[in-house]
């Protein structure tokens, strides 16, 4: 086995710890980002669903403010966002560099993603459900949680996934022009420095990292299905 990976994958071994914490690095981009996205995703989609025309709480000015705000949002290049952004992340974090530096823009790149895909989870929700609610004199607040949440969580676990899966893409990205991260490591090791080997597990690392998030989420899209 030593004597395949010495022929094979040579730079892989010279650099396991460099392997190592760029796998954390990846890991701490991909979980940290997603606590705070999920957080201003699912509001951000709950405001989107519940202000719309017939809505709860209808409100066509604040609707159609979040409604191009997240299109916009959505419409710019991740890469472009990291420059566009750049002294907003300064001023948060005190630089543009590094894997906590990242974190700002993938943030900004997550969430308008995000919330869209919670706001389409949210209105696959039963309508009659909804009516039925209001009819017993549930308020707004009661509604979200006890309805539109509760009823579509297999969606929204759903959604979810698909996000987290979209995330990781953007944190090699980010990792490419400084970020850190399994996306640099592939770039300025393996691509810069012709070390294919080093390309090559790196990516295979990010696909276990796709694969792995994707059945935690089927997992438990199954367990709450009913």
């Amino acid at each position: 086995m030593s004597t395949f990976l010495e022929t094979y994958f040579p730079n892989v071994i010279d650099i396991q710890g460099e392997i190592v914490e760029s796998i954390w690095e990846a890991l701490y981009m991909v979980v940290v980002t997603a606590l705070v996205a999920s957080v201003f995703g699912i509001l951000l989609g709950i405001t989107l669903v519940v202000t719309e025309e017939g809505g709860i709480l209808e409100n066509r000015r604040i609707y159609n403010f979040l409604e191009r705000a997240v299109n916009v949002f959505r419409s710019v290049p991740f890469i472009i966002m990291l420059a566009l952004i750049a002294p907003l992340t300064r001023l948060i974090v005190g630089t543009s560099i590094g894997t906590t530096a990242a974190i700002v823009p993938l943030v900004v790149g997550t969430v308008p993603f995000y919330s869209r895909q919670i706001q389409n989870a949210l209105l696959e929700v039963d309508e009659g459900v909804i009516e039925a609610a209001e009819s017993m004199g549930s308020s707004p607040i009661e509604i979200i949680f006890r309805v539109y949440l509760k009823e579509g969580l297999p969606s929204i676990i759903r959604v979810s996934s698909v996000t987290i899966v979209n995330l990781i893409g953007l944190t090699t990205m980010a990792g490419a022009i400084g970020g850190g991260g399994l996306g640099n490591l592939a770039i300025a090791r393996g691509y810069n420095r012709n070390q294919t080997d080093v390309t090559l597990v790196a990516t295979g690392i990010i696909l276990i990292i796709v694969f792995v998030s994707q059945f935690i989420g089927n997992h438990f899209v199954k367990k709450t299905s009913h």
